[in-house]
């Protein structure tokens, strides 16, 4: 084999392996890393999720309460040159920071955050009813201010609230409002690293 052959193989695995880079990452799915305690103890600083866009990104299946999410927070300002669209279709070299919460609440639901005054741990009532969540962190929580969108409300079409998980350190949906689904990136649905900490997230049963 001459050196132009070889070159051209290589340029042509590198192609063919950039373009299966794109598509996947895409359109199927991409890694994620975690950097923050928001959604302690369901996951670490440092973890590593992979996160599924087929469901989410070709309404395959309704987002659901419970479903966790990667998304862009509703207050962020997305570029839009050719660029930046390009990036956020492939979640590299995307310079808008991400966030990771769990679905609370969704379209139709009526919703209201509370604090439990004996413990001081979060309170959620949907349609009236407290909703219980054994994936919460401590009995810790943020007390709601006037400020805040804390409810009771119902959720609009097209949107979802979104809290952490580790209620007393979580910006989400309490600050910031509810989430329209086009800031949906897409669904986490396995850890993979580190590997003593591998699991497959499933809906919880409410």
């Amino acid at each position: 084999m001459n050196i132009k052959s070889f070159l051209h193989e290589c340029i042509e695995t590198i192609v063919i392996v950039a373009v299966l880079v794109i598509v996947i990452r895409g359109f199927v799915g991409e890694p994620r890393w975690i950097p923050s305690a928001s959604m302690r103890p369901t996951l670490l600083e440092g973890d590593r999720v992979f996160i599924e866009k087929v469901t989410t990104k070709y309404h395959l299946r309704d987002i659901q309460r419970g479903d966790i999410l990667v998304f862009y927070p509703p207050f962020s300002k997305l570029e839009d040159s050719l660029w930046a669209k390009f990036t956020r279709f492939v979640g590299l070299f995307d310079k808008n920071e991400a966030y990771i919460k769990r679905v609370i609440a969704v379209e139709g639901d009526k919703y209201k955050i509370d604090t439990d005054p004996k413990t001081g741990a979060s309170v959620v009532y949907i349609n009236d009813k407290r909703l219980k969540e054994p994936y919460l962190y401590e009995n810790k929580t943020i007390n709601c201010t006037e400020n805040m969108y804390c409810g009771p409300a119902v959720v609009p079409k097209d949107h979802y609230l979104m809290l952490g998980d580790n209620r007393a350190n979580s910006q989400d949906g309490r600050f910031w409002g509810l989430l329209h689904k086009d800031r949906v990136i897409g669904k986490a649905i396995f850890l993979f690293w580190p590997l003593n900490r591998i699991k497959i997230f499933t809906t919880p049963d409410y």
